[in-house]
């Protein structure tokens, strides 16, 4: 029973929330639906003002004021074709977009929103394109009316400007010269249009009036521009100009009688071109053009500066071209005497010394050079005479000249080095030959000094080596011509070879030294110890039969027995009797 009351409970409320939904929606509805609809209404009421106000009071009024000014066939065809375009909006547009307003209120009526509001939509953009007609009309209707008062306003502007153009003219009146009368001409036009402005207003002429003004403006604004540059123009073309082709064209003389040769600037071709130019421009002045007439008589000012930095350059280049003259003939003179002097020695050269053909063919290679920058030196020196060629070009011409002159100077020096460095390797050798012997003398007295009692095999092998070598510096020595490269093998083999004899006479005295001062020490422990004593007669005998190495390792071996360390201590001793 109570399970049957709780679903009947459940039922009850499920219902109830079902039914709040279905009010709840439908209150919506009527909500969006009203909405709607004021918008739609809303949006009726103002588009029928915009309707309204399409004709406005002041596209009425304007019209009046436009009837009021015919004066003439124009003027009344342009109102009567206004008219025509008046009367179309007044008496077809406007019923139209009645009757679209009214199309809307209908739906509305009939409650059908949608088309309501798709009717609305096409009202509006009609509304908005009779509007559009409209305010054109009254634009092209205020042209008219207000054309005086619009014009009359303009014209006071350019009064104003064109006085101010007056008082800068008679200010500095002086600096016009002869296009005065052409200005002042030109005031005259002006005048003349102020005052065909008045005579068309008084005769109502609304459709000149624009003309005259447009006309004033061109011709004032052209006026200030000649009153502004004019002066600088006369001043460049009559004065500045001038004066610097003179002084361009007397420094040009002067240097030419001075030797140098300008025809490569064409200066009396370009004053010529320069002098039409400025005729050119001062009639272009004379009916008022003043287009590209200052930058022009800027770019030709410029040009004749440029000519200054040519002189100069020209100048310097004289100074450079001259001082190379002196320097190239002094390098020649004494690169020539040098070879001529190779040539001279080159037979002696090849008898003393063995040298290959590529080592002579190198003299005659740089004299075929010399030969080459001689060439080119002539025509250099050529051409300064017959005037053929600026100073700027000589100077970087006679410039390679050198350059080249260098070349055959750096390979002579080679060559002379290479020349030199065979005496000096010959005197090297004879030094080296007394060095080397003095080694092996030396070599022969640390064995003698010493007196060994048996000098070994491995010193007298060692030292005919050494004296062999000697022979051969001195055969190569002795041959005509000398191979230099062959003695310095020789020589480098001999000092090895004394070298290795001296290192052989040192170690072996060394050695006996230190083995003969070890047997004597060992004779301290003879008579106590049989093992020293059968040690000490092994190292005696070795030592006397010359074998001084094996001795000194037996008598070590052999003291070590008794006296562990004792070569350090006896290699210490010696060091310091020594």
């Amino acid at each position: 029973m109570y399970k049957e009351d709780c679903m009947d409970k459940v039922t009850i409320i499920i219902t109830g929330i079902f039914v709040f939904c279905i009010i709840l929606l439908y209150i919506l509805t009527i909500i969006i639906k009203n909405k709607k609809k004021k918008e739609i209404l809303s949006n009726i009421d103002r588009l029928t003002t915009e309707k309204n106000l399409i004709i406005s009071s002041s596209l009425i009024t304007e019209f009046g004021k436009a009837n009021k000014l015919i004066n003439n066939k124009k003027i009344a065809s342009e109102v009567e074709e206004w008219k025509k375009r008046f009367d179309e909006i007044e008496k077809t547009d406007m019923p139209k977009l009645t009757d679209k307003l009214i199309e809307v209120e209908s739906y509305m009526l009939e409650k059908n929103y949608a088309e309501a509001h798709r009717s609305l939509n096409k009202a509006e953009k009609s509304i908005f394109l009779v509007k559009a007609k409209s305010i054109k009309l009254l634009n092209e209707i205020k042209e008219l009316t207000e054309s005086e008062e619009r014009n009359r306003e303009a014209i006071t502007k350019l009064k104003s400007v064109y006085r101010e153009v007056i008082f800068k003219y008679n200010k500095n009146k002086n600096d016009y010269m002869d296009v005065s009368s052409r200005i002042e001409l030109q005031f005259e036009n002006i005048d003349k249009l102020f005052s065909a402005f008045e005579v068309a207003v008084q005769n109502s002429e609304y459709d000149e009036l624009g003309k005259i003004v447009k006309a004033l403006d061109d011709m004032i604004h052209n006026i200030s521009i000649v009153i502004e540059e004019a002066p600088t123009i006369v001043m460049m073309a009559t004065m500045i100009l001038p004066k610097k082709m003179k002084d361009i064209k007397s420094v040009s003389n002067k240097m030419i009688r001075e030797g140098y040769n300008l025809e490569y600037l064409n200066i009396d071709y370009n004053i010529e071109e320069t002098n039409k130019k400025i005729a050119e421009i001062m009639d272009k002045l004379y009916v008022l053009n003043l287009q590209d007439s200052i930058f022009d008589l800027k770019t030709l000012l410029d040009y004749y500066e440029t000519l200054y930095s040519d002189f100069d350059a020209e100048k310097r280049g004289k100074k450079e071209y001259e001082r190379g003259l002196i320097n190239i003939n002094e390098r020649i003179s004494k690169v020539s005497s040098i070879i001529r002097n190779l040539y001279a020695e080159i037979d002696n050269i090849k008898d003393t010394y063995d040298l290959s053909d590529d080592e002579i063919k190198v003299i005659d290679e740089i004299n075929k050079e010399l030969i080459a920058v001689k060439d080119s030196f002539k025509l250099v020196k050529d051409r300064t005479l017959i005037k053929v060629m600026p100073y700027s070009k000589l100077s970087s011409e006679i410039e390679m000249v050198a350059v080249s002159l260098s070349k055959v100077e750096d390979k002579l020096e080679t060559t002379l080095k290479n020349l030199g460095s065979l005496k000096e390797d010959e005197a090297r050798a004879r030094d080296q030959l007394s060095e080397i012997k003095t080694i092996i003398n030396n070599s022969k007295y640390k064995i003698k000094d010493y007196n060994l009692p048996v000098i070994p095999d491995k010193f007298y092998i060692e030292l005919k080596e050494a004296h062999d070598a000697i022979k051969e510096i001195v055969k190569e020595i002795d041959k005509k011509p000398i191979s230099i490269k062959t003695l310095n093998l020789r020589v480098d083999t001999a000092r090895d070879l004394s070298l290795k004899l001296y290192q052989t006479a040192d170690s072996m005295v060394n050695t006996a030294a230190m083995a003969e001062m070890a047997i004597v020490y060992g004779n301290r422990y003879r008579s106590s110890n049989t093992e020293v004593e059968m040690g000490l007669i092994s190292a005696s005998k070795a030592f006397y039969k010359g074998d001084y190495k094996n001795s000194l390792e037996i008598v070590l071996n052999t003291l070590n027995i008794v006296e562990p360390g004792i070569h350090k201590k006896l290699l210490s001793k010696m060091e310091k009797e020594v």
